[in-house]
């Protein structure tokens, strides 16, 4: 693996010669370990849950000298109106991700929902300081039954 961020990739080499003798063959498993673990860690991690959980992805930000995880939290959705996520938005460094799905018993719509014919069928989806809030819009916007918003936030301000 290379230490430049921006070429970094969650690579492992296919094969690998480990010496017969005993002092260099630990030399080279201690390598390879340090290879898989670091290998391991730096790949997305697939875990939606409706806890905060670890995404394992790292944000590199101008004026911080180290990375930034970030934390991902599943809501599910029951209609419009508000979902209060529990967040001490005080505590993170922001959202960097909010998006999200939507059914009306027949299709799946994505949050926030755009009408490509009439404006006021949209739903839009926004986070405030206590609340995830999904507004219908006022024409004939698609019936929410149930779905599913995720919030993803950098760890520290």
């Amino acid at each position: 693996m290379t230490n430049n961020i921006l070429n970094r990739s969650p690579y492992l080499r296919t094969s690998r010669n480990f010496p017969i003798d005993p002092q260099p063959l630990a030399v080279e498993i201690n390598k390879s370990y340090v290879d898989i673990a670091n290998a391991v860690n730096a790949r997305t991690i697939g875990i939606f849950a409706p806890m905060p959980s670890n995404t394992g992805n790292a944000w590199y930000l101008a004026g911080r000298s180290s990375k930034q995880e970030t934390i991902r939290q599943v809501y599910l959705v029951t209609g419009a109106g508000t979902i209060a996520h529990g967040i001490n938005v005080a505590t993170i460094g922001g959202f960097v991700a909010v998006y999200g799905t939507f059914t009306d018993g027949t299709v799946w719509y994505p949050l926030p929902y755009v009408d490509a014919t009439a404006a006021n069928n949209q739903v839009s989806l926004t986070v405030t300081s206590s609340n995830i809030v999904i507004t219908a819009g006022g024409g004939s916007p698609p019936t929410i039954s149930s779905g599913y918003v995720v919030l993803e936030w950098l760890s520290q301000p």
